[in-house]
């Protein structure tokens, strides 16, 4: 089984193709385990993390800080 460090390392020599099945694999963990997923439909998957991003950027927002990338 690798490791967080491992499969981080090895993630910017993957391909797009293989990308989007590690994306594929981590997102089917997360529904069998039913945390994290607020929305899983024909048009995508958000989750608690995605929601979060947007919370803070409507907050910097309002802040008036600048956005962050």
């Amino acid at each position: 089984m690798s490791t967080v460090a491992e499969i981080t390392e090895v993630i910017p020599r993957l391909t797009n193709a293989e990308l989007r099945e590690v994306e594929r694999v981590v997102l089917q963990a997360y529904r069998e385990r039913k945390v994290g997923i607020i929305f899983d439909d024909a048009y995508g998957t958000f989750t608690e993390d995605d929601l979060r991003a947007i919370q803070d950027q409507a907050l910097q927002m309002i802040d008036g800080e600048p956005a962050k990338p």
